[in-house]
Order: C-alpha cells, then sequence, then structure tokens
C-alpha cells in the first residue's frame, strides 16, 4: 500500500500518551492562565475544557475570547523538559523508516515544540516538513478549515490515496469525512471514524503492511 502522503499527529501520537508531556503541557497552560490572565486557580481547569470544546484548543478559545498573544502563549506552555518525558526508540526508528511514502507532521502545537519531540525521538529526518498550528491560523484542528489548508500546504492532489494518523477522534472525524483514510493511535477499540486503530505507534504494521523491499541483482 503506497501513500500520496502520510499525515501524523504529534503528541500523544509520535509517543505515548502516558509519557507525561501532555499533563506537564497542562500545567503550564494553567500557570499562564493564573499569572498572565489573572483567573483564579480553580477556574481554569473548567474553562480550558470549555475552551476546547468551543474552540478546538485552549490556544484558539483565549485568542478569541481574550486577544492573547499567540505566540508567546506557546512558548510559554511548551517551555518544558521534555528530555525527562521521551527519548530515543529504535523501535519507532525502524517503523517510520520502513515507509517510504512521504511522511509529514500536522499538529496543533508549534513548530518549535515539534522539532524539540522528532530530535528527542531521534525521527527529525523521517518527516518531509512540520504543519503547525501557526499554519493553520487561526484555524486548529479538528476544523475543516484547517484541514483544507493543510491539504493546500503538503500538496496534496486526492485526500483518499493519503492517511492521517492521530490519536484524537474528533481529528479523525474531520479527516474521514475528507476522504482520508484515518488510524487511530492509543486505542484498544476504535472510534467510528477510524478505519482501523492501534495501541501505539510503533504497531503501525499491523494495519499497513510494511511494503516488500526487493534489491535488483546487477551484473
Amino acid at each position: 500500500m503506497n501513500f500520496e502522503a502520510m499525515l501524523f499527529d504529534l503528541d500523544d501520537t509520535v509517543y505515548p500518551a502516558t509519557s507525561g508531556v501532555w499533563e506537564a503541557i497542562g500545567v503550564r497552560m494553567d500557570t499562564y492562565m493564573t499569572d498572565t490572565l489573572g483567573f483564579a486557580a480553580g477556574e481554569v481547569h473548567e474553562l480550558r475544557k470549555s475552551l476546547f470544546a468551543q474552540y478546538g484548543t485552549t490556544l484558539r478559545g483565549l485568542k478569541t475570547v481574550y486577544g492573547i498573544d499567540e505566540v508567546a502563549f506557546l512558548d510559554f506552555v511548551h517551555d518544558i523538559p521534555l528530555d525527562q518525558y521521551i527519548r530515543r526508540d529504535e523501535g519507532l526508528i525502524e517503523t517510520l523508516a520502513a515507509y517510504d511514502d512521504r511522511k509529514l507532521i500536522f499538529t496543533n502545537a508549534n513548530r518549535a515544540h515539534a522539532q524539540r519531540v522528532l530530535n528527542l525521538l531521534d525521527i527529525d529526518d523521517q518527516f518531509e516538513r512540520i504543519i503547525d498550528i501557526l499554519d493553520i491560523s487561526p484555524y486548529c484542528k479538528p476544523f475543516e478549515e484547517a484541514f483544507q489548508m493543510a491539504i493546500r500546504l503538503a500538496g496534496i492532489g486526492n485526500p483518499a490515496d493519503c492517511v492521517v494518523i492521530d490519536d484524537s477522534a474528533r481529528n479523525l472525524e474531520t479527516a474521514s469525512r475528507l476522504g482520508f483514510m484515518t488510524i487511530q493511535v492509543g486505542c484498544s477499540t476504535r472510534s467510528p471514524f477510524a478505519d482501523a486503530c492501534v495501541p501505539a505507534l510503533i504497531d503501525l504494521p499491523s494495519v499497513i503492511p510494511v511494503p516488500i523491499k526487493t534489491e535488483r541483482n546487477v551484473n
């Protein structure tokens, strides 16, 4: 099976959701909202949930409602010691290297965070480019406009010839509606919007067979 492009989510997809990265970012979001915006500590959890549900991300909600500086927010919340949570994984490297298709990161994080993650996992050379949250501003996943912008940025001709690999069911719902093949990561039971699911990215060959590479015999 060959794809025009493989679009990979970043956080909780290229590394396990159990790593603790997202929880650390969440703490930084809470701190930003209390220290910069002046919310009471007891308010921020429910406010983040509400903004996430309505606007797709906490960032987009804070930008829309409170007019925050999105670059400053992204830099602040991603300022965590990533090397305490993730590290090089030889199995992951081998899994990604087995696919010769164009591979891109499509993330609601910023490029600097994505690059740090890819560098620590030692998989940065596997991806042609990163499409980050600022590339698709003012939109974000799961909104269709964000996917349409990513399609243009990636130079995708036909989504039906591509696959989206993501941990989020709502992101996969949009991708499926646009015609992408969809793979959900980090689940044991797939959502209705996923064509298949895998516990971790290293298990991808169980649902997308690795192409058999043959060597030409040159005399």
